[in-house]
């Protein structure tokens, strides 16, 4: 399986594409959440410059982010910059719409901003909507690269799995690390595909966080919950935003929420809560929250154990279907990337 890395905008992040590049991995990528994370447009343009193979991903931007004309333009700036090694992740902007306190965009509006950023990227002309008024628009310069871009759309159901079957897209998942569930994505994708008249085409990405045990170490000690932290606290802060959700969960995780809100000063109901809710959201988690970090939320959502034992789960995965695993390292992300790297050598 190749393996991949996704950060947040900062500074020195091409230092941190150029060891990834360095150490043989497939892919960087970098988030596409503006009120928690810098601009992955700017970070990835850095990157860019100081690589030549590796692959550079927004991971993932959505339809209410950008306008279809902004958001070609910059996806086909970052492929002229690095022809044929962009990724344009595109899904529903969970986590960056409910950081603005605002839904996530609808499936059909994910569908027509993929399709439209498709034609527009590859020199095509669109129909371009604003209120009452529609016009064909495109490129109206030699922006567009002949290498063309990766489409990836992020699915977490089976709806967005059909919409990558349509549009010819691979999929992308974060933390869903059931196989059968992969399982379900890929016939739903070619389902789609082959009722579309479309080719199923695009590869498989695992976004999660990993860690692996020295002998003898606990897999549910200090350790294991700093690194995986950001992870399972991004489940929880998705629970507490969404009090149907958290509805469904186990006793120990409803009680994990709670106690999650309390520590914020915020409850489910409350119009501003996403202020408190997703600060520092995906980042290194405080120590004072290490008792959020459940046993069964590591299992669930977080790849941690031995060498061998993560190489038997990762060609599990793979035989689902999954092509690349992408981690976040919070930690030390050089050491864990060449931890990484020597994983899956």
């Amino acid at each position: 399986m190749r393996t991949g890395v996704i950060v947040a905008a900062s500074p020195g992040v091409e230092d941190l594409a150029v060891q990834a590049e360095e150490l043989g991995l497939s892919s960087f990528w970098v988030y596409d959440t503006p009120m928690v994370h810098g601009d992955p447009f700017a970070a990835l343009a850095l990157c860019a410059k100081v690589t030549s193979r590796i692959k550079l991903g927004v991971g993932v931007t959505s339809p209410a982010l950008r306008s279809i004309p902004a958001a070609a333009s910059g996806f086909a700036s970052l492929n002229a910059l690095a022809p044929g090694r962009i990724i344009c992740g595109i899904g529903t902007g969970n986590s960056a719409r409910r950081t603005l306190g605002m839904p996530p965009s609808t499936a059909a509006e994910l569908e027509t901003f993929t399709a439209s950023l498709q034609d527009l990227t590859a020199g095509r002309s669109i129909r371009y909507q604003e209120g009452e008024r529609v016009r064909d628009i495109q490129f109206l310069h030699d922006q567009p690269a002949a290498e063309t871009i990766e489409f990836v759309v992020a699915a977490q159901g089976l709806k967005a799995a059909a919409i990558a079957g349509r549009r010819s897209t691979g999929l992308l998942s974060f933390a869903i690390l059931d196989p059968e569930a992969w399982r379900a994505f890929h016939v739903a994708r070619q389902e789609a595909a082959h009722a579309a008249s479309k080719p199923v085409a695009g590869d498989s990405y695992l976004m999660t966080s990993l860690y692996l045990l020295g002998e003898g170490e606990d897999p549910y000690g200090d350790a294991v919950r700093e690194a995986t932290g950001h992870t399972v606290l991004s489940f929880l802060v998705f629970a507490a935003d969404k009090p149907s959700f958290a509805e469904v969960l186990g006793p120990a995780e409803r009680e994990a929420v709670q106690r999650f809100l309390n520590r914020r000063g915020t409850t489910g109901a409350t119009p501003d809560r996403y202020r408190q809710l997703y600060t520092n959201y995906l980042s290194r988690i405080d120590p004072a929250d290490r008792d959020l970090i459940l046993p069964s939320l590591i299992d669930k959502l977080a790849l941690v154990g031995t060498r061998d034992n993560l190489l038997g789960r990762l060609a599990v995965l793979e035989a689902a279907g999954i092509d690349e695993l992408v981690i976040q390292p919070v930690l030390d992300p050089p050491a864990e990337l060449a931890e990484l790297a020597k994983l899956t050598a």
